[in-house]
């Protein structure tokens, strides 16, 4: 490169004093005329000492070597980079993928702990309702209790007076039968709340465990469901390959659209279906057997040659 740009240098200079030499020709200056032409010559003498080592003999061969050594290590210098782009890309795919992963454990883990501890809450809020609604049916049971006792003790009064002659007025016990049947009315109608209170808990309680029992079945429904739908991937991958791995132009792309053509259209269902329906036997059949409750996976390869096929 020094060469080149020290030899174009030279000719660029030759260039402009040759247009020297013709304009003093041109004007008949004589003495301008030599000292361009010196000058010339002096800049192709320089000239040639710059390319002469040029025309040595192999040094185009080993320029050429030296460039072909240069673009190679610059191939090589861009394939390391872009490798390493790629696998930088790639990295940060895979860390953004376990990102992913994480905040999805991470919520699902957070939503969990949240149903549990709406779930626990509930619960104490309707075990402490129910406890305080029993506390209050035990009062109203006491209470209960202790007029009746306030009934026997008036009665063992009455006739302890009666055995020593003094009787009290009517007018007394009716005022005091009452009084007890006023209070009787008012514990009896706060039985019966207290026990409609308790019974509407325990069907709010009773819907809740069937909510919670329903969520779990549905859960597990769910679960189920994903396990089957990874199966029916997993068969579809053996029988027709990864479609993640294979573009749509690929070769078993007609095979795997006539294969799964009822899928899209009910017309080619009812054809399949009716070619199937001449062929169904009993499953004791000498001569045939009852058509299998899915696909019917291709066995494994019994040599080599089958296995580098299949691959």
């Amino acid at each position: 490169r020094a060469v080149a740009v020290a030899a174009l240098e030279r000719v660029a200079r030759v260039t402009a004093l040759c247009r020297a030499l013709r304009r003093s020709e041109h004007e008949g200056d004589e003495p301008g005329w030599a000292r361009a032409r010196e000058e010339v010559e002096a800049t192709l003498r320089e000239l040639r000492e710059v390319v002469r080592p040029l025309r040595e003999p192999g040094y185009g061969e080993a320029l050429r070597r030296k460039a072909e050594r240069a673009r190679k290590r610059r191939l090589r210098l861009q394939r390391r980079k872009h490798e390493a782009r790629a696998a930088k890309e790639e990295e940060a795919a895979r860390a953004a993928e376990r990102e992913a992963k994480i905040d999805q454990w991470r919520a699902k883990c957070i939503q969990e702990v949240e149903e549990k501890n709406r779930e626990q809450e509930l619960k104490a809020a309707a075990d402490s309702v129910l406890s305080e609604v029993r506390k209050k049916q035990a009062d109203t049971k006491r209470m209960t209790d202790v007029l009746r006792g306030l009934e026997k003790l008036r009665k063992l009064r009455k006739e302890a007076a009666a055995r020593k002659g003094v009787c009290p007025p009517p007018s007394a016990d009716e005022a005091f039968e009452n009084q007890v049947e006023s209070l009787k009315t008012l514990l009896k109608t706060r039985t019966e709340l207290y026990e409609a209170e308790e019974r509407a808990l325990r069907v709010m309680l009773e819907g809740e465990q069937e909510e919670e029992r329903k969520r779990e079945m549905e859960k597990k429904q769910k679960k189920e469901r994903e396990k089957l739908l990874q199966q029916k991937l997993e068969m579809d991958s053996k029988l027709f390959g990864d479609p993640a791995e294979f573009p749509l132009a690929h070769l078993l792309q007609p095979f795997r659209d006539y294969y799964l053509q009822a899928e899209h259209s009910v017309a080619a269902l009812i054809q399949i279906r009716h070619e199937w329906d001449q062929y169904l036997v009993p499953a004791d059949h000498p001569e045939g057997s009852c058509i299998p409750p899915g696909w019917v996976l291709p066995s494994l390869p019994t040599n080599d040659t089958w296995a580098t096929a299949v691959r």
